[in-house]
């Protein structure tokens, strides 16, 4: 099994909702070391990224990511990933041995403006969307944290893509593995088309010294 170095440049599309979640909800999924920042009272952002990487990727393969909620650690201020799907073998194993994020493999289906992502014969989630009527290009940077062994990570991603705000329906099944995060359905769901985002190597910025949950 082979997987290119970081940073990777990955080429496709991509949805991205946003959520309201309980902070005390997802306390259990997030490092103790990182703080949990409350955009509303008893509330943190939380959301469902799903992404379909295509030809001028470093691989090609389709993503479900599972943000829990938006922490705050050493001046940084980013999403904690909780869960992480991608129906590409190498994308699992450069996934976590570069970035330290729990990658498992599931299976895709693209119909239109509906994808459904399943392991086997459990469904992990479905999402429909509409076309958006109104999009601008925009480039974007963030951080992101994840751990590996004792090591907290942070690592920076770049996205340039044309954004417009859609309406969107999610159904996690309570059989999902982060059905336990109760996600109501978005407050706002971006879509990202002609997208290319770029992702860096991470970098160590603390430790830890709890386990975490998996709900």
């Amino acid at each position: 099994m082979s997987y290119p170095s970081a940073p990777w440049t990955l080429v496709g599309d991509a949805i991205q909702t946003l959520h309201l979640v309980n902070i005390e909800q997802v306390r259990s999924l997030v490092p103790t070391e990182l703080n949990i920042i409350s955009v509303w009272p008893g509330k943190t952002l939380g959301g469902i990224y799903l992404s379909r990487y295509e030809s001028g990727s470093v691989l090609q393969y389709s993503e479900l990511i599972v943000v829990s909620a938006v922490v705050f650690y050493q001046g940084k201020i980013g999403p904690w990933i909780s869960h992480i799907y991608v129906d590409n073998a190498d994308s699992v194993a450069g996934g976590r041995e570069i970035w330290g994020l729990p990658k498992e493999l599931a299976d895709f289906t693209w119909e239109g403006k509906n994808v459904t992502v399943r392991q086997g014969d459990r469904l992990l989630c479905h999402l429909n969307y509409n076309q958006q009527s109104l999009a601008w290009r925009q480039k974007l940077s963030a951080s992101a944290f994840s751990v590996m062994n004792t090591n907290l990570l942070a690592f920076r991603a770049e996205l340039d893509a044309r954004l417009g705000l859609v309406g969107c329906n999610v159904q996690v099944p309570a059989t999902s593995p982060f059905a336990g995060i109760n996600f109501s359905q978005p407050v706002a769901t971006v879509c990202c088309e002609q997208m290319r985002l770029w992702v860096d190597a991470p970098q160590v910025v603390g430790q830890r010294t709890g386990k975490l949950s998996n709900i």
